[in-house]
């Protein structure tokens, strides 16, 4: 974890779940006619802290997810329809680490094992994040939202 995740509160792998939260939450408020939600109403809907929240629509934002009001009637609204948002979208928001990450040292290459097991785990390793991300694109809020309101 880095430092500003420890600052936040934030584990790697949570911040998907956070986002697509956050933008479900979008949604179903558009649908419900509020189309600009405050960073301390999506924190309420995710039981975190806005600065978390705030952390992650500018994630989105950066990524062209969500838009960003100031002044009268600030917060947050989808960038563009659910539909059209893609959990993969959301994680190459995100996550910026990759899902899968070979030794931060190199390994003994007078090892047969250090010397032959980067190269296998890569080819493992980028099979399975292909496998990931095309599951993830398979999937929109749209979809998690009709799921969660099923």
């Amino acid at each position: 974890m880095s430092s500003t995740d420890e600052t936040v509160g934030v584990a790697a792998n949570s911040r998907v779940t956070i986002a697509a939260h956050a933008l479900a939450w979008l949604e179903l408020a558009r649908q419900r006619g509020r189309e600009v939600l405050t960073s301390d109403e999506v924190a309420a809907s995710v039981n975190t802290n806005a600065v978390i929240i705030r952390r992650s629509l500018g994630d989105l934002q950066r990524a062209g997810l969500v838009t960003a009001r100031r002044g009268n009637g600030a917060g947050f609204s989808l960038g563009r329809p659910a539909a059209e948002i893609t959990l993969l979208d959301i994680w190459l928001a995100v996550s910026p680490e990759p899902l899968l990450a070979l030794h931060h040292s190199e390994p003994n290459l007078e090892c047969p094992v250090g010397r032959g097991i980067r190269p296998v785990l890569t080819d493992l390793y980028d099979e399975a994040t292909d496998t990931f991300r095309a599951t993830l694109a398979r999937w929109t809020v749209a979809d998690v939202l009709e799921r969660i309101l099923a």
